[in-house]
């Protein structure tokens, strides 16, 4: 039986003026937020793998988000050509409880703070 590997999580980079410590290979940061811009929100990134077929990476965004099919399709397509897709945004909270639920359904996610790329 073939070994099944899991993507790499890529590394998620604080500004410089954060402490933050990053967990690998789990998108959660902690402690340390001094310098990242409160207001700001925190998006949901979800990455392109060789393992999910898109018509199940729609259907997540569908059943966990509620999304309609034109949506779920759009930010599935955007994630297959571009490689990574914004799917949500809010606070901090938001976006772990997220990408956690997204980890459990077996897509490689991770959480940014906006306009930080």
């Amino acid at each position: 039986m073939p070994e099944l590997r899991t993507p790499p999580a890529p590394v998620l980079r604080a500004p410089a003026a954060a402490a933050a410590t990053v967990l690998p290979g789990t998108g959660t940061e902690t402690g340390g937020t001094t310098g990242l811009a409160p207001d700001l929100p925190w998006n949901v990134v979800v990455w392109d793998d060789p393992v999910n077929l898109m018509s199940y990476v729609t259907w997540v965004f569908r059943s966990y988000f509620g999304y309609p099919e034109e949506r779920a399709r759009a930010l599935m397509l955007e994630v297959h050509h571009s490689g990574r897709s914004v799917v949500a945004s809010g606070s901090l909270e938001e976006a772990e409880t997220h990408t956690a639920a997204l980890h459990g359904f077996g897509l490689w996610a991770t959480f940014e703070q906006a306009g930080g790329r």
